[in-house]
Parts: structure tokens; C-alpha cells; sequence
């Protein structure tokens, strides 16, 4: 057999991006990210700074704003945005996912939409979920009704972030039949200040600078010209793209707690307990030896995911572990980081609690861990020949969208 280097390093290009991703988010988005949590929205003069520097959406083509770089780039700037400030980490999350269905489905509407969401100015929200269809999100009844031109929408997206906040929404309505499944979805770029739009604000116990509610359409007219990638062809345009908003959650979850754990190791150092640090007891320093080497092994799946991406090559089984794996370890990290400052995490005035709850909901948002686990075991059924189509697993692929 031939030779083979593993190469983990970064090119000098991976670098420059990672470091102008790191400086911005130290200087610009660390002294800000409890305070942004109390104010309960994003601060739009900041989105836009990070969009002039290209990091809303480095996919995105150059000729936008972007980088036109691959999804590994993308995932070191979620990391480093994210160990700032995770919620405005999840601008590379909303951001390349749209920007990648918009270029890949709709041309014309990307050459209108994409600069805007690069440089900052056009904030997005993506409506899949409904109160009958999380998991089940080829079961959407928001209904698009063609009549000449234009569509007519009535019915109710909830659980969509930034609902009270974002410029437009990527909608995705039912334009066939119920029974048709996920072949009677069509997707539609949708103006959140449309007449006939309103939309509510749930009270969520994290990502509160994001927030999240309902968007309710009564009489909604759209022209066809807003349609994405044609009628009923809206499941197809999305559905690959949650491949790559799933390895860019389990870095974000990922990043919060590596922020957490590089303070509680600075902190055990300097607290005193019986005449000397807390550093020198095994009970302290062996969690988090144990919490490193574990979001060691998590940071290396989602790194591969993204390379397996740019690579097209099969990652639908990994970015599942993704989404499910990392966002749990992350919570149970920070909730020891917390545990191990004493009294001083319980404390508002440290981080470690708001990161708790804002890794929180990962849990849930783009597919649950127990969807995520059946999409793995369909990868692999596929793989070893055991694979049926059944009633009872006919949308395994779809996901309950909370972010």
C-alpha cells in the first residue's frame, strides 16, 4: 500500500480567515454576549460589520461578498464567532444554508438576495417547521393556492428563529396534495413585511438575542417569480442542505463549551481552597481532562464532515452524529465548568449558565438526537443491504427545525 499523510493543519488562506474571524469576535462580540442576551436581539451594526468582512457567509461566491470557499472554511469561522457568542454564530448557520439553496435553486433571486445577506444587511429566516410538522416536515399544510402569477398563502410557521427579526423567510408551502408528501412542497423567498404577515415571540429559557415564534400567513399574495427551484421541487432544494447546518451546529455547541473550559482551567489555577489551588486536586482536573479528549474526538467528526462536504463525498450518516453528539457533550461540559466555579457559575455574571441554556435548545432545533439516530441506522441499514421503505419511516429525513 502506497503512503498516506493525515494532514491537519490549515493552509495559510484557512488561517488569514480564521484569524480575522478570531479578532473580530474577541474584540468585537466576547464583551457583548451577556448583555445581548438582556437586550433580546441581535445588534444589526455588528451583523453588518461581520459582513464586511466576509464572515456572514463565506460560501457564498465571491461575486456576493463571500469567500467562495467550502464548507470547512465556513466551519472555522462558526468556531471562532461561536466561542464568542454562539447566538451570532448562528448567522453561519442561517446564512450559508440559504445562500447555498438560493444559489444552487434560484439564480435570479440570488443575484438580488445573496449580496445583501453577505454583507450583513438582509437578515433570513428559514419557515419549515409547523405546529402538525417538526419531524414530520413533509407533512406541512401551509397552503400556496396559484392564481394567474401569483400564489396565495395562508397558514402558520412556529418555532422559526428570528421570526420577529429576520428581513425574509425561505417558506416552504404545500402547493400538491397531503397525500403527495414531500412531492407537493414548493419553497418561495417570502418579504417578512408582506401585508397579511404577523408574526409572535415565544419565551424561551436560551438563545433569547435570537428568539424564536410563530409567522402567520392570512391571504399572503407572492408572485411565482419568488418561487425556488420550481413547483414541488421545495423538499429536494433544502433537504441537502441540512447536511451541512448540522456539522455547523455540533462546532458551534462545540465552541461554546471549549469557551467555558479554557476559563475554568484560568480559574482553577487562581482559586484557593485548603492553603492552595483547586488545581491541585484530581477531583477537579480530571473532568476536564476527560472533557477535553472527548470534544478532542467531537471537533475531529464534525472537521471530517465538513471535508467529507467539499469532497462530495457521503456524509449524511456523520452529520447526523454531529447534530446529535457534540450539542449534548457541549451541555454536559459546560454544565461541569459551571459546577466546578462553585457559587461564582451559578452567578449571572459568568457565562456558563447562559451558554448551558443556549446549547440547550441545539437539542432540539434541525432534528432531534433520536431523528438523528435513525437517520444514521438508515446510512448504514443502506449500507450492509438492510435498508426497507416503510409507512413508518417514510420522512426519516425530516426535521424538526427550531433554529
Amino acid at each position: 500500500m502506497g503512503e498516506r499523510i493525515l494532514d491537519f493543519s490549515f493552509s495559510s488562506e484557512e488561517d488569514a480567515v480564521r484569524d480575522t474571524a478570531r479578532r473580530f469576535a474577541q474584540d468585537k462580540l466576547a464583551p457583548g454576549y451577556l448583555a445581548r442576551e438582556k437586550e433580546g436581539k441581535l445588534d444589526r451594526a455588528l451583523v453588518e460589520e461581520m459582513g464586511s468582512l466576509g464572515l456572514v457567509a463565506p460560501n457564498a461566491a465571491e461575486e456576493y461578498g463571500g469567500f467562495g470557499a467550502g464548507a470547512f472554511v465556513t466551519g472555522i469561522v462558526m468556531e471562532e464567532i461561536s466561542k464568542a457568542d454562539m447566538n451570532m454564530g448562528y448567522m453561519q448557520i442561517i446564512a450559508p444554508l440559504i445562500t447555498s439553496i438560493l444559489e444552487r435553486n434560484a439564480p435570479e433571486l440570488a443575484r438580488e438576495t445573496v449580496p445583501q445577506i453577505c454583507a450583513g444587511t438582509q437578515i433570513m429566516a428559514l419557515g419549515l417547521t409547523e405546529p402538525g410538522a417538526g419531524s414530520d416536515a413533509a407533512n406541512i399544510r401551509l397552503s400556496a393556492v396559484r392564481e394567474g402569477d401569483v400564489f396565495v398563502l395562508n397558514g402558520e410557521k412556529t418555532s422559526i428563529s428570528l421570526a420577529d427579526q429576520a428581513d425574509q423567510i425561505v417558506l416552504f408551502t404545500r402547493t400538491g396534495t397531503v397525500e403527495e408528501g414531500a412531492a407537493g412542497v414548493t419553497a418561495f423567498l417570502v418579504p417578512l413585511k408582506s401585508a397579511g404577515i404577523s408574526v409572535s415571540r415565544f419565551e424561551d429559557v436560551g438563545s433569547m438575542s435570537i428568539g424564536r415564534g410563530s409567522v402567520i400567513f392570512d391571504d399572503v399574495e407572492i408572485g411565482a417569480d419568488r418561487m425556488i427551484g420550481g413547483e414541488g421541487m421545495g423538499f429536494k432544494a433544502v433537504m441537502r442542505g441540512f447536511d451541512f447546518s448540522r456539522a455547523l451546529i455540533g462546532i458551534q455547541c462545540l465552541a461554546a463549551a471549549y469557551a467555558s473550559i479554557e476559563e475554568t482551567w484560568q480559574y482553577i489555577t487562581q482559586r484557593q481552597a485548603f492553603g492552595q489551588a483547586i488545581s491541585n486536586f484530581q477531583g477537579v482536573t480530571e473532568p476536564l481532562a476527560e472533557a477535553e479528549t472527548k470534544m478532542a474526538a467531537a471537533r475531529l467528526l464534525c472537521l471530517q464532515t465538513l471535508w467529507l462536504r467539499d469532497h462530495d463525498m457521503p456524509h449524511t450518516a456523520e452529520a447526523s452524529m454531529c447534530k446529535w453528539w457534540p450539542p449534548q457533550l457541549a451541555f454536559e461540559v459546560i454544565h461541569t465548568c459551571l459546577q466546578l466555579h462553585g457559587h461564582n457559575g451559578y452567578s449571572r455574571e459568568y457565562p456558563h449558565q447562559q451558554r448551558l441554556r443556549d446549547v440547550m435548545g441545539l437539542h432540539i432545533g434541525d432534528g432531534t438526537k433520536q431523528i438523528q439516530k435513525m437517520v444514521i441506522a438508515r446510512e448504514k441499514l443502506k449500507q450492509y443491504g438492510g435498508w426497507r421503505r416503510t409507512i413508518a419511516i417514510r420522512n426519516i429525513h425530516a426535521v424538526s427545525y427550531l433554529r
